[in-house]
């Protein structure tokens, strides 16, 4: 596949947006490549047609797939907000994330996915973005900088009580029956939580535990589009 890195995420008008996942090595599909990667895909949602003359599309490898790559695809002539969409990707298949868990269920098994002491926070944070309950995606936040926290809205007393409880994800091991446990704080719709998770080998996750923070936060919308 011909490709070039690119680190930057755009919205459909071409201007940069708060990027997630970039700790990843993003490659971008150019070239001869592109019009056939994107026939995979049209129309999205049935009514979303990404062109060549004006679309871009990424990739990266994630690391709890060995044959498995994490998709974007945005275009600047979609009417503002329309993009970008995800998906997942193998050879050919195209699992579109539309914020149920049913595709990267069927991505896990048709890797299949093999979560791991390392790599089980990783897949905790990618799961939690891509699987949405009413009020959107369960996002990870590790600290006041996260993209959806508006941190110049928050008051002092409500700052003082989130630097006070947040936390990077931490690994708490696995139980005796094989499931990987895991702690984080969550941001959900405008609510900080304190939660705990179970995770299997083969990516199935559960929330166990969760105690509210704060609520009522300023926060951006930082989300997938579906």
């Amino acid at each position: 596949m011909t490709t070039s890195q690119t680190n930057v995420s755009t919205d459909s008008s071409g201007k940069a947006n708060p990027a997630m996942f970039e700790q990843y090595n993003w490659q971008q599909v150019v070239g001869a490549q592109l019009e056939p990667f994107l026939k995979l895909i049209n129309p999205i949602q049935g009514k979303h047609n990404a062109s060549a003359a004006s679309a871009t599309a990424e990739w990266c490898q994630l690391p709890f797939y060995t044959s498995i790559g994490l998709v974007r695809v945005n275009d600047t002539a979609w009417p503002a907000n329309t993009g970008p969409f995800w998906f997942l990707a193998k050879q050919g298949r195209m699992f579109l994330l539309d914020g149920s868990s049913a595709p990267i269920h069927d991505a896990n098994e048709a890797d299949p996915i093999k979560i791991s002491d390392a790599n089980s926070l990783e897949y905790l944070r990618f799961f939690c973005y891509f699987v949405h309950g009413d009020e959107g995606p369960f996002l990870i936040v590790e600290s006041l900088d996260h993209p959806a926290l508006d941190k110049g809205k928050l008051d002092e007393s409500t700052k003082k009580v989130i630097e006070g409880a947040i936390r990077p994800a931490a690994f708490e091991g696995k139980t005796a029956e094989g499931a990987f446990e895991a702690s984080a704080m969550v941001l959900y719709g405008n609510a900080l939580f304190s939660a705990r998770f179970s995770m299997t080998e083969n990516g199935m996750i559960e929330m166990i535990d969760d105690e509210p923070v704060a609520a009522d936060l300023p926060v951006k919308k930082i989300k997938p589009n579906y």
